[in-house]
């Protein structure tokens, strides 16, 4: 027997073409559909919830959404499919910022994300001639530092301690303790080698 997941999926596919009417796949289609949005819907109400107690409870339990001990989401973020985002300790997630995690996003520990910030695991290939869409996983390690309204674009590796400048679009792996700017963003210095901070920023309202 085939153990390719990829082979199981087009030949379940395949036997529901053959075998489900068209009527009943198109409502399946919806349902599915609905239930993706409700959840992002309730992702983003959770997002302008005033107690920061109350956010990272919804996000955990109601959302299954791995949050480590001491860490902070602060309100406005947007969630796309919380499960596929994992946030390790002492982390802090400013305000508006947009964590995607429909192809995956892992964030370390004591990573501090400026405001406005978006990290894009999936997107559209403008290639294809059905507009297939095109993604893939973002890491960022601990202690990364990313400014204000910067751009983390799908299948990046941000290595541990490096700097990503304000408005920087990144588009290409970077190298721990580097720091990058611009657009796209390039190596313009590096970061010492012996941080060992611990972010502990929390407020009750936030």
């Amino acid at each position: 027997m085939s153990k390719d997941p990829v082979g199981r999926g087009s030949r379940l596919r395949a036997w529901a073409r053959r075998r489900i009417p068209l009527p009943v796949r198109r409502a399946i289609t919806r349902a599915g559909w609905l239930l993706y949005d409700l959840r992002d819907a309730f992702a983003e109400a959770v997002g302008l919830l005033p107690s920061h107690t109350v956010r990272l409870a919804c996000y955990r339990f109601l959302l299954r959404m791995p949050v480590g001990a001491r860490t902070s989401i602060h309100r406005r973020c947007r969630v796309y499919c919380p499960p596929g985002v994992s946030i390790g300790a002492h982390s802090v997630i400013n305000r508006e910022v947009l964590l995607d995690g429909r192809s995956g996003l892992a964030i370390g520990d004591n990573v501090s994300i400026s405001e406005g910030v978006a990290l894009i695991t999936l997107g559209h290939d403008p290639q294809s001639a059905s507009f297939e869409n095109r993604g893939a996983p973002v890491t960022v390690a601990d202690r990364v530092f990313i400014g204000m309204r910067a751009m983390i674009l799908p299948g990046v590796t941000l290595g541990e301690g490096c700097c990503v400048g304000a408005g920087a679009v990144v588009t290409r792996d970077v190298a721990p303790f580097t720091i990058v700017a611009g657009v796209p963003a390039r190596p313009i210095g590096e970061r010492r080698r012996d941080v060992d901070y611990v972010l502990d920023y929390r407020k009750w309202l936030s």
